[in-house]
């Protein structure tokens, strides 16, 4: 799948999201405008992940997991018209994706090889460092999440999820380049032309 391809379906939701919470500002309650932006992220979602799986007939593990948390949390907020559950939703994926890299580490396979292996080529050591760093990472944003919801108003949160969280995952990823380059593997030299 192409990067944009790739790209709208992982960040188009949020982008929904972002759009239909401003825009529900100017018509709804508070409690309305959450709800709204719940429900088109929701539709959003599928939406994504059914476009991906018509284009490659397979769909991204971690959209996939998120999308199905999405929509237990996302209809527990629509159901019992609560934001609570949406707004627990970063915090129980970002726990989640934790538990898998620390116990990929605990079993000595190391998860983020497979999913980023076609970016980096690193030797094990240096798939085991970046693994325990993301999981570290994840469990940092899991509690920033819990004390941002439980302690500010929702359009703050709104604001945190979409840039604060994704400006947090970029300047995670930039600082481990570092790391990146010294555990690479040396390039494949190019075999030599026998004509």
């Amino acid at each position: 799948m192409n990067a944009r391809l790739n790209a709208a379906i992982e960040y188009g939701p949020l982008g929904v999201f972002l759009l239909t919470y401003v825009v529900g500002g100017r018509f709804l309650g508070e409690i309305d405008q959450i709800l709204a932006a719940t429900a088109a992220i929701m539709l959003a979602t599928v939406i994504a992940l059914s476009v991906a799986w018509t284009v490659q007939r397979r769909v991204p593990k971690v959209p996939l997991v998120s999308g199905v948390l999405l929509m237990v949390f996302g209809g527990l907020t629509l159901w019992l018209q609560d934001p609570v559950f949406i707004k627990m939703k970063p915090t129980i994926v970002y726990l989640l994706f934790a538990a898998v890299l620390f116990t990929g580490l605990a079993v000595r396979r190391p998860l983020l090889k497979p999913l980023l292996g076609h970016a980096w080529q690193l030797t094990d050591a240096g798939w085991n460092a970046l693994t325990r760093r993301f999981g570290m990472f994840f469990l940092v944003l899991a509690g920033l999440n819990e004390v941002v919801w439980r302690t500010q108003s929702t359009d703050f949160w709104v604001n945190y999820k979409v840039f604060g969280t994704m400006g947090l995952i970029f300047v995670f990823t930039a600082l481990q380049i570092g790391l990146i380059q010294r555990y690479q593997l040396p390039e494949q030299a190019a075999p030599e032309d026998e004509s």
